[in-house]
């Protein structure tokens, strides 16, 4: 009877894996994949479609999942040293580090099926999208720049999600790209400047750890600044309209309230910035990049 109970998929089991990966937290980088897909859709026969964004979220949802796995597994032992990480669900029990690698696994075999079925293309890059994901956990233990790792392995999506369109390079894709991977590794110098005493007491390496909190804040400022400019460049591009420019509005609104709740002195609010700032951001600009190519002429 024990055995048998044993063999039934366990709720909580799911649940916990879900938190361990943090599901949620794809709003990050989906806004973006889409904003890449359909524009490619839009500039090859401007009609939406659906099976193909279907699969792009796939690949995206499914590579993220066995990223953040990956992190978690890799980094269990330098979470369980650190208070604000220790309740984490690798290091609580509440997910085995067999749990957690069969569900890495079976994410990845997830991602690149999609990537299989989008176009050869995508299949036979599939693995370069793969190694950053590994490489930017171990980064912190022999680099002091993590977070540019981290930006590469977020720049990859947009382009990725490009290339499962058309099956061909675009620069206009890598412009978005690198927009994103530079602002997603501003922000996570923001996210990072909480752990500084703890980082230095255990070996951890990060741009707060080895240059000071103030300094990581400036560094966050200056991506954020690269960002908005790549953004410009992107819808310069791209062609893009009113509606757009509308978004890149909203975006550089964002990023000043970001920083103006965000002191070296105070970092309080450091959640307020990380999740929901960041989150917005990623939903506006695609809600208004959206409209603007359905008003341009993008049917659904």
């Amino acid at each position: 009877m024990t055995s048998a109970s044993a063999a039934i998929p366990q709720p909580g089991r799911t649940k916990a894996f879900l938190r361990l990966v943090m599901i949620e937290h794809s709003v990050f980088a989906l806004p973006f994949a889409y904003i890449a897909s359909l524009t490619a859709m839009y500039e090859w026969d401007k009609s939406i479609h659906w099976g193909r964004l279907l699969l792009v979220t796939v690949c995206m949802v499914g590579l993220r999942t066995f990223a953040m796995a990956a992190n978690r597994i890799i980094d269990r032992e330098i979470d369980a040293r650190n208070p604000r990480t220790a309740h984490r669900e690798l290091v609580t029990g509440a997910v085995s580090v067999k749990s957690a690698w069969t569900g890495a696994l079976i994410a990845l075999v997830v991602f690149l099926g999609a990537a299989a079925l989008l176009n050869p293309l995508c299949l036979a890059l599939a693995p370069l999208a793969v190694v950053p994901m590994v490489v930017y956990p171990y980064g912190k233990r022999f680099t002091n720049f993590p977070q540019a790792i981290l930006g590469l392995a977020q720049a990859i999506g947009p382009v990725g999600a490009w290339l499962a369109i058309s099956g061909s390079w675009s620069w206009q894709a890598v412009i978005l790209g690198l927009a994103v991977g530079i602002w997603i590794g501003g922000f996570d110098l923001i996210y990072a400047c909480q752990d500084v005493e703890t980082d230095r007491e255990i070996g951890v390496r990060s741009v707060p750890a080895r240059f000071g909190i103030p300094a990581a804040i400036w560094g966050a400022r200056g991506c954020h600044l690269v960002t908005t400019a790549l953004f410009v460049w992107y819808a310069l591009a791209t062609g893009a309209g009113a509606f757009f420019w509308l978004g890149l509005v909203i975006v550089v609104a964002a990023f000043l309230y970001e920083h103006t709740i965000v002191k070296p002195h105070d970092l309080t609010r450091v959640n307020r910035a990380f999740f929901q700032v960041n989150g917005f951001i990623g939903i506006a600009l695609f809600v208004c990049a959206l409209l603007d190519l359905l008003v341009r002429g993008l049917t659904v």
